[in-house]
């Protein structure tokens, strides 16, 4: 049993409960516990098993239970929960920390995406966790592959998704991957999208577009993908909109650009996916647009078709690329697109932005 202790001034290493001070009573051990510095205010604890070895079978835990022997600070929780959660699944369970009049963090369901050509293939070979950081902390490494739901496949793309519960963890800003194999293969890993469970957006997007390659006598690969984009929904896009129009002075301080978008003339190159865009300039960056109401068709991306969309945004300069994207709902999602033109009524110019693939 391990415990990983989170505060105000960092983290804690992997606390062992192996050589500890044990006291025992009936269904109950007391551990003493030294960390080796101040780490402020506690604010979660992150729980489990350091191996799954055949002679751990499950371990129920039923309550936890700590006290600061210096300021008498005492923290008490009803667990209730069994380690491993699952059949070979994930070992870890974390809890925050409740003191009187501050506000704990809550337990937060995430789901994370993962999108590939061909780990479901490889799933039986490769072991694979992804360790998440936000502002208020980590998961740890959680493994990806023990459990996948909503397994999809299609012809050079599939995606699953994984499930795990973490105290909240705030603004996403990185996925650390660890990966290791005990035989040859090649993992071609696209993107990663993570959100809340309960919530459809934001949608926070990790672009990965790697092939690695993985054979037994290697260390595990291990790769820090920082954030790419933020997919926050329509609802709040909208919001924004309405309280700029409001602001007379912020409403003349938006630019109109025209966007049209070329869907390819071969087979399987529509989409009914949704499909977002960022504009990027030489004086700055817009939020993400939903591209959702085409001026020409009902349904937009379809194969051969083109799309006018139109937005307005803060002024960005001269735009030198763009972000676009969809978030691979619905049957063959995959897309292909031929090219995205950008129209500045404002500066009378016009951008091309070749894509073909």
């Amino acid at each position: 049993l391990v415990m990983v202790f989170y505060g105000s001034n960092g983290k804690s290493n992997l606390v062992s409960m192996e050589n500890k001070v044990e006291h025992q009573a009936k269904n109950q051990i007391t551990y003493d516990i030294h960390l080796p510095s101040d780490l402020g205010m506690l604010y979660k604890v992150r729980l489990g098993l350091q191996t799954l070895e055949n002679s751990i079978s499950q371990l129920s835990l039923c309550h936890f239970k700590m006290q600061n022997t210096s300021t008498l600070d005492t923290f008490s929780l009803t667990i209730n929960k069994t380690l491993p959660l699952s059949l070979n699944g994930d070992r870890w369970i974390e809890f925050p920390v409740e003191w009187p009049l501050k506000e704990a963090l809550s337990v937060v369901t995430y789901h994370l995406t993962v999108f590939s050509s061909n780990i479901l293939s490889e799933r039986n070979l490769v072991h694979m966790t992804a360790c998440i950081y936000g502002t208020h902390g980590d998961t740890g490494d959680r493994s990806l592959l023990w459990s996948l739901q909503n397994v999809q496949q299609r012809e050079d793309n599939e995606s699953f998704l994984v499930i795990m519960d973490a105290v909240e963890l705030g603004e996403l800003e990185k996925v650390v991957l660890l990966i290791s194999s005990k035989t040859d293969c090649k993992l071609d890993i696209k993107k990663l999208h993570l959100k809340e469970a309960v919530k459809e957006h934001p949608i926070y997007v990790f672009e990965v577009n790697e092939a690695f390659s993985v054979d037994a006598n290697k260390p595990e690969i291990q790769r820090e993908i920082l954030l790419s984009f933020v997919i926050r929904g329509d609802k709040q896009k909208n919001a924004k909109d309405n309280s700029s129009h409001k602001d007379g002075s912020q409403a003349r301080n938006l630019t109109e650009y025209t966007i049209k978008v070329y869907t390819g003339d071969k087979r399987g190159a529509g989409t009914d996916a949704n499909v977002h865009i960022v504009l990027l300039g030489n004086e700055d960056k817009s939020e993400v647009f939903q591209l959702s109401q085409s001026l020409e068709h009902r349904n937009p991306f379809e194969r051969g078709k083109v799309d006018t969309f139109k937005i307005k945004t803060k002024k960005l300069g001269s735009l030198h690329s763009i972000e676009i994207g969809h978030d691979g709902k619905g049957f063959a999602s995959g897309w292909f697109l031929e090219k995205v033109e950008i129209t500045d009524a404002s500066r009378n110019s016009v951008y091309c932005f070749n894509c073909n693939r």
